[in-house]
Order: C-alpha cells, then sequence, then structure tokens
C-alpha cells in the first residue's frame, strides 16, 4: 500500500476564555498526528489560526486568478495534493466549529472531492461532541470528501491527553490508540483506494456539467 498524505484540519480559533484549556483541541490533534506518523503516514496540521482567513468572507473561487490572499492559495494547493483529511472539532451548538467551517468554505468541492475524511469531536465534559460530528457528516459529504463510517470522539480529553498528545499518567493508552486507529485505519485505507483510482486516469462522474439545474429530476 501506498502512503497517504493527509491534513489534519484543527477546528479552533479560541485562544482565551473558559473552559480551560483553551486549545483543547490542539491537543487532541497532536494526539491525532502522533497516532499517523506511528503508522509512517504523511500529516500535516492545519491551524486557521495560522491561515488567518480573510474576513468579511470571501471564498477562493471569488477572486479574480492571482488575487487571492497567498494564504488561501496555498492553503488550495496542500488540499488539492492531499490524499484524505481528518477533521477535528469541539461542539457548538450541537453543531461543528463555526471556526472549521468558516475555513472550509473558503473553499469549492473540487479540491476535495473523491478523497475521505475522518471525523475527530472532543469536549472537556463528558459527551466528546458527538452530535456535531453528525452535522459534519452532512457537511463532509456536500464537500466531497465523504466520512468513514468509524468516527473518534474524545469526552474529557483534557484527561486524556497533555499539550503534546501524549496520554496522561494512568491513562489506557492502548486502548485509545485502537480505538484511533479503527477510524485512522478506515481512513487510510480509503485514501489509498480513491488514489489508485484517481491516478489510473478514470473518468469521475459530475454532478453537473453546465448547469446546476442538471441535478434537477426528469
Amino acid at each position: 500500500m501506498m502512503t497517504p498524505s493527509i491534513l489534519v484540519f484543527l477546528g479552533s480559533e479560541r485562544v482565551s476564555g473558559a473552559p480551560l484549556p483553551t486549545r483543547l483541541g490542539a491537543w487532541v490533534a497532536a494526539a491525532s498526528l502522533r497516532r499517523l506518523a506511528d503508522k509512517g503516514v504523511a500529516a500535516t496540521l492545519i491551524d486557521p489560526i495560522e491561515v488567518d482567513p480573510p474576513h468579511p468572507f470571501k471564498p477562493l473561487f471569488a477572486y479574480k486568478a492571482g488575487k487571492a490572499p497567498a494564504a488561501l492559495d496555498r492553503l488550495a494547493d496542500q488540499i488539492r495534493q492531499a490524499d484524505g483529511y481528518v477533521m477535528i472539532s469541539p461542539e457548538y451548538n450541537h453543531l461543528m466549529s463555526p471556526a472549521l467551517s468558516d475555513l472550509l468554505n473558503h473553499f469549492g468541492s473540487s479540491l476535495f472531492s473523491y478523497k475521505p475524511s475522518a471525523i475527530v469531536t472532543y469536549s472537556a465534559g463528558q459527551w466528546g461532541g458527538t452530535r456535531a460530528a453528525v452535522s459534519m457528516r452532512t457537511f463532509l459529504s456536500e464537500l466531497g470528501c465523504l466520512p468513514v463510517s468509524a468516527m473518534i470522539h474524545v469526552p474529557h480529553a483534557q484527561d486524556v491527553f497533555d499539550e503534546d498528545g501524549e496520554y496522561r499518567p494512568g491513562v489506557d493508552g492502548d486502548r485509545w490508540a485502537g480505538y484511533f486507529d479503527r477510524t485512522l485505519d478506515q481512513l487510510c485505507w480509503w485514501a489509498n483506494a480513491a488514489a489508485r483510482q484517481r491516478s489510473g486516469g478514470s473518468d469521475r462522474p459530475q454532478a453537473f456539467v453546465t448547469s446546476p439545474a442538471e441535478r434537477n429530476a426528469p
């Protein structure tokens, strides 16, 4: 099997305020990156704070050629070249993080299409962001990077990982590693399968060619 290239999207911009720790998602992202590295998978963290997408909102495809912010162009290239995606999000009002949806909405589905994604949610409390994951399935499917069936939910994440993504003392690391692997192994399997299909030159079915109306039933 080939070694897929994976982007790990951190769905949090919050650096202050309760609950603490403020960048808990970065700890979960670090743990995900470590687990992927253990598998020999090349993975890159995408942090919305570092990208700093333009506001008011203006997607990449709304700019004239060569006029988009450099950070958006760079991220577009990374998305285009990646074989799959890990989407990490807390839960906001039973939905995915607005920081994550805002960042992803800057790019068209053509960059993500025919590649898999994995959903990872977390919380400082007991639910692990599971309700956010429900909305993420719909969002990511429409974006074109269909989520694999297994998901990762991390309740009380501050008690599981430290800021480097290492397990806390007393945490059953083997059990957590197996839990992460169920999702990440599915992601890598589908990433490899999709990459082979793309590289084979097969035609990709299109939602429409000339008009969105072509989606309509007869």
